[in-house]
């Protein structure tokens, strides 16, 4: 979890590999295609809009990441890791992050990095100021390379550019980094990919008509923008159409509130999506207040508890969901390949696992439905993150 006070977050974390799990995961998984029916004791097909059944999917990256791990850990074998000083910088204190955090302190542990040396740090406020002020802290302290889920761009794009002349290493995660020093690896989320699941699922909650409303913590960041291109693409050849695009500035409570003057003011919307990890709990806590849960579909991205709990009783149909573990994880083996093996021999045992844009690492995507949410829960259990 971010920090709260302006202390660090540092330490240990023993967590066992679910490489084995997604493998039987993998068997019970649904199809996105295609409806199947809520599990037995479920609440929602009475309760609330959710009267199209999802199916989902669990199956993420892992496998094809922890061979890329294997690799970067036998490139360093035998190396000296006692000069690597790493960080993982996010960009607000959610929970979205506790599983960044686990990853990254295991992946830390996995390679014998002193915990003094692998820091983990969340704006707590989601402030521009609060990021911008870490990483002159940890250029301070001797940093030799940090993942960055940048709050904006733009504006990082003078301090990246200046830590990499500075021999630092910068990786970005979550959001991309184009037009930066740090755009040729990108460790997160195909996020035009996760978009187009989400207006996917939609169009089937939705039977291809209506008007839907989106909220988002960023109308500039590079993940939103291309998540929301990917929900706008995939409603393409339906008779659903955008209403508006909101920017609720990374808070919860205006997404709240802003969630509740759209229902007010528009009636005929009939689909909300959240597409930071916040909005979803967000926009289910209006349309509850609004007694629009039978007429209203939810579907949101990532995996807070709140947003398993409103699956779980249908307030939100489905939720898109990353692996943001993976995310800390293989970026705690980058960084410290980085320092040890050196960028170009550690592209190129990266180069074998991009995506076919040549700069892409995907840690996944999954859709989290009814259907298959005791699958989802029991990954999470396994991975140490639930």
């Amino acid at each position: 979890m971010g920090r709260t006070t302006g202390s660090k977050q540092r330490g240990r974390v023993a967590i066992v590999s679910a490489v084995a799990l997604l493998t039987a995961l993998a068997g019970c998984s649904k199809s996105a295609t295609g409806g199947t029916p809520a599990p037995a004791g479920t609440s929602a097909a009475s309760s609330s809009a959710s009267t199209v059944a999802l199916a989902g999917s669990v199956t993420f990256n892992q496998a094809n990441l922890a061979k890329l791990d294997a690799a970067l850990k036998s490139a360093m074998a035998g190396k000296d890791l006692s000069g690597v000083n790493i960080a993982m910088v996010v960009n607000v204190a959610a929970d979205y992050w506790k599983a960044g955090q686990v990853g990254f302190l295991k992946g830390c542990s996995e390679l014998g990095i002193p915990s003094d040396k692998c820091t983990f740090f969340a704006p707590p406020n989601g402030k521009l100021t609060e990021q911008d002020s870490e990483l002159e802290t940890l250029k301070s302290q001797g940093v030799t390379g940090f993942s960055i889920s940048a709050i904006d761009p733009a504006s990082a794009a003078g301090t990246i550019h200046a830590d990499v002349a500075a021999g630092i290493s910068v990786l970005a995660i979550d959001s991309p980094l184009p037009g930066t020093d740090a755009a040729s690896l990108y460790l997160g989320t195909p996020n035009y990919t996760a978009g187009f699941q989400a207006g996917t699922a939609m169009k089937q909650v939705l039977g291809g008509k209506g008007k839907v409303a989106v909220l988002v913590g960023s109308l500039t960041a590079s993940n939103a923008t291309q998540r929301i291109q990917g929900f706008e693409d995939a409603l393409k050849g339906t008779s659903i159409t955008v209403a508006q695009k909101v920017n609720d500035n990374l808070s919860a409570s205006t997404a709240t509130s802003d969630a509740e003057t759209i229902l007010a003011n528009n009636t005929d919307i009939t689909g909300l999506y959240g597409v930071y990890s916040y909005d979803g709990p967000a926009l289910a806590q209006a349309v509850t207040s609004a007694g629009k849960t039978a007429t209203v579909h939810i579907v949101s991205d990532d995996s807070d508890a709140q947003t398993i709990g409103f699956i779980k009783s249908g307030v939100i149909s489905g939720t898109v969901v990353q692996m943001p573990y993976e995310q800390g994880h293989t970026g705690a083996y980058i960084l410290a390949a980085d320092k040890v093996l050196g960028t170009t021999a550690t592209m190129a045992i990266i180069k074998p696992y991009l995506e076919s844009d040549g700069s892409t690492l995907s840690s996944g995507v999954g859709l989290v439905t009814q259907s298959d949410l005791s699958a989802y829960t029991a990954l999470e259990t396994q991975l140490g993150i639930a």
